[in-house]
């Protein structure tokens, strides 16, 4: 028996290695036609001049550590930096307004080769990934088991969404790597406060707000569980002690957080960013925000402040963010277009941008869940099951309050861009399906069962790698696929310009010599169609387009154009109805139409 165990063990890391190898290898070769996607343009440079200059003024409503991350291959290419750019040099706006000036700058028009920097900047980002599958796969193991571990990883290395933004170089990723770690360490501080636990969570919980910062939503998360961990194992009439002393200790590890992993972080960043530069660039950016004007004025006296700036800094981030998140964003759903937000949007999307034979997965565990734990007719006696099954299943718990904190501030928010938005949820999501999965197959009908999972882990195996490379636009077969998807959402889901340089391959291999293109990315049309390339504007008159020209155009710019404004939506609309007669001659990917004008 102790024979077999082992031998089950290492068939088990086998099976993990062979499908984190995978993973990874997976990511790295499909991003060999792709062109920077509308983030990375300011992230890259952003986080080489980090790096460089030790000068925060690019991108402060992103943390560092992704960015820092990315720009570490970048030190080894003898880049040259446009210090000289007035993006980087004026004195009376911050750099921030034009960062997406600034990163065109960096990557296209300063003797650098943007493809180049796109590759090394992106391998890290995959290495984070694959991380990520790793910790989740071991945490899970030990936890709960191998085959939990096993599926949860499955789902993990087959989530088109992981997949998709796995390779780029945003924060999204870098989200649910910091969800799972802070939680973690933070559950093995609340079992069991030893001063190394309490360190540990300390230096997890600073590393996951250098992340991104939507992650301030650990705050209440950690809050609540601490709370009703501190509850729940207090000995009789001795509540208010025992929350009293998890409450002091959390308090401890915010501080180490802070002291310890932020400040000395942002203190770097700063090292060399003018403090008269930084009052400046905080008071004109906090001048645009429309929220919290206590915190504003707070802020810009931390600015101020020698000991207190790099704080001021991070502090800045986070009202940027606030704002974006109440602010809204133009955004095309299922044909009509808004500034504001649908409450209806995540839920959508997450329906059909996730694998179809996942969703019958968490249907079958919800149904499984709520049968095996039914309720009792006696009030008490049910709310005694319900607190001993939470002091049991402690962690999943906590995953679950997770995913409903999230859920619900995203349900709130007024940003629709992207199904990404969810990712730090994803995980938990996965741990907790593969877990009750696991637990549902046994007798009776187990071969029955076994059959059935077999043919849903396959049913996604192959509609995922069907997509193959193009993981941005996976949409599962409750909207037949990809091909008509543009039909529902854009943006992050489907379009972010990705496909900028397939398109210059499609223009060399039909001998196209003009092509109007209207284009929605982070990429460069002249730097790769070069004298093909036409400028199009979407608020062009057609009388400009000339006859037998080639016309592309981004989905997003597309579908935008296209959309019935919802009332209240006060900007242009409406300006590609025109093309409703005529249909696409090609499709670049999945993200870029190519009409020919007659």
């Amino acid at each position: 028996m102790k024979i077999y165990r082992q031998l089950k063990k290492h068939y088990a890391y086998f099976i993990a290695g062979a499908l984190l190898i995978f993973v990874f290898t997976i990511c790295v070769l499909s991003i060999k036609d792709d062109s920077l996607t509308f983030d990375e343009v300011a992230h890259i440079p952003a986080g080489y001049s980090y790096l460089t200059q030790r000068d925060y003024r690019l991108n402060p409503e992103h943390p560092p550590l992704i960015k820092d991350l990315s720009a570490i291959p970048l030190l080894f290419l003898d880049l040259n930096f446009p210090e000289e750019h007035s993006s980087w040099t004026q004195e009376e706006n911050p750099a921030w307004w034009f960062q997406f000036d600034f990163g065109t700058k960096f990557l296209y028009q300063s003797n650098n080769n943007p493809d180049q920097i796109l590759f090394w900047a992106r391998i890290p980002m995959i290495f984070v990934f694959t991380l990520l599958g790793l910790f989740i796969f071991l945490w899970t193991k030990q936890l709960f088991g191998t085959s939990p571990a096993l599926l949860s990883l499955f789902l993990f290395s087959f989530s088109p969404t992981f997949l998709a933004h796995g390779r780029l170089v945003t924060t999204d990723i870098g989200a649910a790597f910091g969800t799972v770690l802070s939680t973690y360490f933070w559950l093995k501080f609340l079992k069991n406060p030893k001063r190394k636990n309490i360190i540990l969570a300390g230096l997890a919980f600073g590393f996951s707000m250098l992340l991104k910062f939507s992650l301030v939503l650990l705050l209440p998360f950690l809050a609540i569980i601490t709370l009703v961990y501190a509850l729940l194992n207090a000995k009789k009439n001795k509540y208010f002690p025992n929350i009293l002393k998890y409450a002091l200790l959390s308090a401890s590890i915010l501080v180490i957080g802070f002291l310890c992993v932020i400040l000395p972080v942002y203190q770097y960043h700063i090292s060399n960013y003018p403090i008269d530069k930084q009052i400046r660039d905080t008071e004109f950016i906090l001048s645009t925000i429309n929220t919290l004007p206590f915190l504003k004025n707070v802020n810009i006296v931390m600015a101020s402040n020698p000991i207190l700036r790099a704080l001021g800094q991070y502090l800045l981030g986070i009202l940027m963010v606030l704002s974006r998140s109440s602010g809204g964003n133009s955004t095309y759903f299922l044909g009509k277009i808004s500034a504001t937000a649908w409450k209806t949007y995540f839920p959508v999307v997450y329906a059909i941008k996730e694998p179809l034979a996942f969703h019958i997965l968490t249907i079958t565990a919800l149904l499984y869940a709520s049968w095996h734990r039914k309720s009792s007719s006696n009030l008490k006696t049910y709310f005694t099951n319900k607190v001993q099954w939470i002091k049991k299943h402690f962690t999943e718990f906590s995953m679950l309050v997770f995913i409903a904190i999230y859920w619900i501030i995203s349900l709130t928010s007024n940003l629709n861009i992207g199904v990404r938005h969810l990712l730090p949820t994803f995980p938990f999501i996965f741990i907790l399906v593969s877990v009750t999965i696991t637990r549902l197959l046994k007798e009776p009908y187990l071969k029955i069962k076994y059959i059935a999972l077999s043919g849903l882990i396959i049913w996604q195996f192959c509609s995922v790698v069907a997509i193959y490379p193009h993981f941005l636009a996976y949409f599962n077969e409750i909207v037949g696929g990809a091909e008509d998807s543009y039909m529902y959402v854009t943006d992050s889901n489907l379009d972010w310009g990705q496909d900028l340089k397939r398109l210059k391959i499609w223009t060399d291999k039909n001998n196209i010599d003009k092509i109007y293109v209207d284009y929605f990315g982070g990429g460069n049309p002249e730097h790769y169609l070069k004298e093909k390339y036409m400028p199009w504007n979407n608020r062009h008159n057609t009388d400009q387009l000339q006859e037998s020209n080639y016309l592309a155009v981004s989905v997003n710019c597309l579908q935008g154009g296209r959309a019935e404004p919802v009332k209240g939506f006060e900007q242009p609309s409406s300006y590609y109805r025109w093309l409703d007669e005529y249909q696409p001659v090609a499709k670049i990917g999945y993200s870029i139409f190519i009409y020919k004008i007659k």
